[in-house]
């Protein structure tokens, strides 16, 4: 089992390019088989879930040509069947894209249920009710979805919660329907405009997308296209927790400063310097961290996916800090690790409390799942001593480079496949 094995306690510097927005890039390439030409989506991360999620599209029929630099080329003119069963889409949270798209162009998709990380229920109801609004038949038998319909007609659908997965996934599906689709109380997050956006760029008539309305035109077909994927909004905010944790000076290039309002607002808060510019934001960290209370919440509130780094923050800063839960339920699930590297945290069901500390102390820790084994990077690189994260498959399903990009910024940072190579890093001379 692979390993991260840190020496920390040295704050980190540098510059940091951000890869593209994973979220983003799962929606799009599902999106991208919908054309009968190729599509070229260029920036796209080259992690676990993005593989996974390439490897499914390949069975179906579709060419896909993945070239240097993170440009996918996806021609779904050859796709000869729409039936998506496989290990690796199993793993994967963003493989129900495919049930969309697959629909909305054959008018039948049959794919796996979902999986990803475990961080508590992330129910499909309101996929399937937007699905079924348009027309479709749908059923979950077989841990399969199967969806049909002779025809796909627009429909005013409300989601009953706010969901980014079924905002998606009703709109790939929405754009080739018949006649006018209106999604109420849809997701806003920037990686639905950006999916929004490319399907706009491959002929479709979609409207509204970053509001909670979203109106769609419904189009025969789709067409081939470039387009570039918008940064990843989470792994800069990681960085930019990592520079706070460590008490460094980190310049995160490749971002959207606007997307990131929320992460930079919360550390100027608790004492942090941030500084933007057109497409950069350089977070120098302090000796003295304020405590501060987070909730999170859908876009353009606090993300739940940075709750787990924050945490880490908030566990080296002065004071008091409340941390609210409010999209998943087992999202403290880390909790414990940071607790064996001497943090003081105490949960009461969706709620966080945690009293600073004025340092953390090294340990072997588990990687959880995706955000909190970021986390527990994160706490490692602040701690003194040597730190191993085990379970890093967690991590690298969604971060690009991660131990390179730790190691341009001067961490001390190994990724190692047995004990005798953490035992070597371990006592290599420093």
């Amino acid at each position: 089992m692979s390993q991260y094995v840190m020496k920390g306690g040295n704050p980190l510097s540098g510059e940091v390019v951000i890869a593209g927005a994973k979220n983003a890039a799962l929606g799009i390439l599902a999106g991208a088989v919908m054309a009968n030409e190729p599509v070229t989506v260029e920036h796209v991360p080259m992690v676990q879930d993005i593989e996974f999620l390439l490897d499914a599209i390949r069975e179906i029929g579709a060419s896909v040509e993945v070239r240097e630099g993170g440009t996918v080329v996806i021609d779904g003119s050859t796709i000869h069947k729409t039936m998506v069963n496989n290990d690796y889409i199993q793993k994967l949270r963003g493989g129900y894209y495919l049930v969309g798209a697959l629909l909305g162009k054959y008018h039948h998709a049959e794919v796996d249920l979902p999986g990803g990380c475990n961080i508590g229920s992330r129910p499909i109801d309101q996929h399937i009710k937007g699905f079924r609004a348009l027309g479709a038949d749908i059923k979950v038998r077989n841990g399969m979805i199967v969806a049909h319909s002779a025809r796909l007609a627009g429909a005013h659908i409300y989601l009953d919660m706010v969901s980014v997965g079924a905002t998606i996934n009703i709109m790939l599906a929405a754009s080739t329907a018949e006649g006018k689709t209106i999604i109420e109380n849809a997701a806003k997050e920037p990686h639905v405009v950006d999916v929004a956006n490319m399907l706009n760029a491959m002929g479709a008539n979609i409207k509204g997308a970053g509001t909670d309305v979203i109106r769609i035109n419904g189009v025969s077909t789709l067409h081939g296209t470039d387009y570039t994927i918008i940064p990843d909004q989470i792994e800069a905010g990681t960085f930019m927790m990592a520079a706070a944790a460590t008490k460094g000076d980190i310049v995160i290039k490749n971002v959207i400063p606007k997307h990131l309002e929320s992460i930079s607002s919360k550390l100027r808060e608790i004492g942090c310097e941030i500084v933007e510019d057109d497409d950069a934001v350089r977070v120098i960290g302090r000796n003295h961290l304020r405590s501060t209370h987070i909730k999170t919440l859908p876009y353009p509130g606090f993300p739940t996916d940075m709750q787990p780094q924050m945490a880490v923050v908030l566990a080296l800063a002065e004071g008091t800090s409340v941390v609210t839960e409010s999209i998943f339920e087992n999202r403290f699930k880390y909790v414990d690790e940071l607790v064996r590297m001497g943090a003081n945290i105490k949960v009461e069901g969706n709620v966080a409390i945690i009293d600073g500390v004025s340092s953390l102390s090294s340990a072997k820790v588990n990687s959880n799942d995706l955000r909190a084994g970021a986390a527990m990077v994160i706490a490692g690189l602040a701690a003194e001593g040597y730190t191993i994260v085990d379970e890093v498959s967690h991590i690298e399903r969604g971060y690009e480079n991660f131990v390179e990009k730790l190691r341009g910024l001067g961490a001390d940072i190994a990724r190692v496949d047995n004990e005798r190579e953490a035992r070597r890093f371990r006592m290599r001379a420093v």
